[in-house]
């Protein structure tokens, strides 16, 4: 029998108390959710990681139910390393209130209950501001609802057991609500991965990127001066355009300049100054790749956010709207390629990197179940099987069909490749563009496990009720971008759900498959993940089976997402000594 172990703020009373930097209360639910356990009052987040590992090794199987992942699992690792341990503090499974909330918000499947209804009130796109950006904490909207965990009265373990009795009342016991829970407890899988890859951090070499600093940019200089390369180049830069002290940082300055060189360009963008004929183009390209190593990962952001040989990022589970993961400071999801070279193992150890092959095509067809994208799958390269079924071999044509009908590209070559994509496999096209059509009329379209695209708000709507001619155009064009949207969202937000289970299934593999070891110190460690790739750090003696860990791991992904599905998810994995060399 499955036990809950919630934990919730706790107002302290005793004055003696009052000090504590951290207090919680934690009770024991059995798996009805109806017996309520005698509760353990902790005071201090010391207190609360000791008695977690208790816990732990009382009922391994526990899943603990708190307000934020980020929060209370981060807190309770800070605690816990201060002491020491052998063994470093390891929550198995979890019940994001939070990220549930999120989940159920939009969620098609969920059924329309007063809390459902409640936290959903007045909910939608415009909420979000661009459509690709997913509010990660909702904490600071609906200020008088009832269901805020944030508000005092609201802190109380009593709330935390009534909000999970709500939320797991409003799934249905139904197929579609059986992939809604899968989709639920992944995300509060991954959100124990994220705060612990974010904890433990990304092994980091500091002298070998400074090393690349300043082979790229020259010696490190004070905040406020450019690095010598850097400076040289800006000084080329204005010499070129004959304006001595040009700030070639400043957009509006530099695109003055060019325009006066009679450089016909709206913006300083990379896109629009290529192809431009002029011998500032070529120092000033230059210089911009070099400026955002300079400014994105330079000597600020390694004294930042690279602590004892290790990058300690910060990610945010669900952080786009698809599902695919964001980061809050440090770029964990941009580690441009030039700065790879400093990501690596501790001496003895490896690094073994994976990513998924064309995960989203493939993904496609194991969600429409179309047979001839199925049997295109069954190899390393899907696009060069799509060539071969249709495109005379022409593995770039196949690339550019496939890509333009999951990401809505009509017009150009995709447009007209397309009448041959949906003659080859017209049951995956036809579900990519039912979606679209979902979209440009207003519905919501939902991933294979239930996340869901918020509907569309007032300013939306009333952009499609038009009476002029010019209106209706402009109103089919807003229509079709958000078909775009939804046609992608069916398949990025889809694969985003099978590499959370990927990524969860990876953690508990690394878990239990080396607990021989009683040194805890040297167990592979799952220390990246970037949307459709992994990494795990390693003794080079566990390579290969950390390998086989991943490898296991993505089968079994496959398995929760499409059962015995005849699709093939193919991996690329290499064993390397530098991040760099994975690719």
């Amino acid at each position: 029998m499955t036990s809950y172990v919630v934990v919730a703020t706790h107002s302290v009373q005793q004055p003696e108390l009052e000090s504590q930097a951290a207090s919680a209360v934690i009770q024991f639910l059995d798996s009805d959710l109806k017996e309520i356990g005698h509760p353990m009052v902790i005071f201090g987040a010391r207190a609360l990681a000791s008695a977690a590992r208790d816990i732990t090794e009382q009922h391994p199987t526990a899943r603990w139910v708190w307000s934020d992942t980020s929060r209370w699992y981060r807190g309770m690792l800070e605690a816990d390393a201060r002491d020491s341990h052998k063994h470093p503090l390891a929550i198995q499974r979890a019940h994001d209130l939070r990220l549930t909330r999120n989940l159920l918000r939009f969620a098609q499947t969920a059924l329309r209950t007063p809390y459902i209804e409640e936290i959903s009130k007045d909910w939608h796109e415009e909420n979000h501001g661009e459509l690709t950006q997913f509010l990660t904490d909702a904490e600071d909207t609906h200020q008088d609802s009832l269901f805020e965990p944030h508000k005092e009265k609201n802190a109380s373990v009593e709330y935390q057991i009534a909000e999970l009795r709500l939320q797991m009342a409003a799934i249905p016991h139904t197929p579609a609500g059986s992939r809604l829970r899968l989709l639920i407890a992944a995300e509060s899988a991954g959100a124990i991965a994220a705060t612990e890859m974010g904890f433990f951090g990304l092994p980091w070499n500091e002298e070998a990127h400074k090393h690349i600093l300043e082979e790229t940019l020259g010696p490190e200089t004070t905040p406020g001066h450019r690095p010598a390369k850097l400076q040289a180049l800006a000084e080329e830069i204005g010499r070129l355009l004959y304006t001595p002290g040009l700030n070639p940082d400043s957009p509006q300055d530099l695109v003055r300049a060019l325009q006066r060189n009679g450089i016909p360009v709206n913006s300083s963008s990379k896109w629009e100054l290529k192809g431009k004929n002029h011998p500032v183009i070529e120092p000033l390209l230059t210089y911009k790749k070099m400026y955002r190593l300079y400014t994105a990962n330079g000597w600020h952001w390694l004294s930042t956010w690279v602590r004892d040989g290790r990058f300690h990022p910060e990610y945010v589970v669900g952080g786009v709207i698809t599902g695919r993961w964001a980061s809050r400071g440090g770029g964990a999801l941009q580690i441009p390629r030039g700065i790879r070279e400093a990501v690596r193992p501790r001496e003895g150890w490896k690094l073994v990197v994976a990513d998924a092959s064309q995960l989203e095509p493939r993904i496609l067809a194991a969600m429409s179940r179309d047979e001839g994208l199925s049997q295109a799958s069954r190899g390393q390269d899907l696009y060069e099987s799509v060539a071969s079924q249709g495109f005379g071999g022409d593995r770039a044509h196949a690339k550019v069909a496939m890509l333009g009908a999951m990401y809505g590209a009509t017009t150009g070559e995709s447009a007209r490749l397309m009448p041959t994509l949906r003659k080859l496999y017209p049951t995956a096209i036809a579900a990519l563009e039912k979606a679209a059509r979902a979209g440009e009329t207003g519905g919501v379209v939902s991933t294979h496990l239930g996340r869901t695209t918020p509907r569309p708000g007032p300013r939306w709507l009333a952009s499609q009720q038009t009476s002029s001619h010019e209106e209706q155009s402009r109103a089919g064009t807003i229509a079709r971008t958000r078909g775009r949207y939804t046609r992608n969202f069916l398949v990025q937000g889809s694969a985003a759900e099978w590499a959370l289970m990927w990524i969860a299934e990876l953690r508990r593999q690394l878990a239990f498959n080396f607990l021989e070891d009683d040194d805890a110190a040297a167990r592979p460690e799952l220390v990246f993940f970037l949307h459709d790739e992994v990494m795990v750090h390693t003794p080079e003696e566990y390579a290969e089976r950390a390998q086989a860990c991943i490898e296991d791991a993505a089968a079994q992904a496959t398995k929760w997402m499409f059962g015995n599905t005849t699709v093939e998810f193919p991996l690329t994995v290499a064993i390397v000594d530098k991040y760099s060399d994975a690719k």
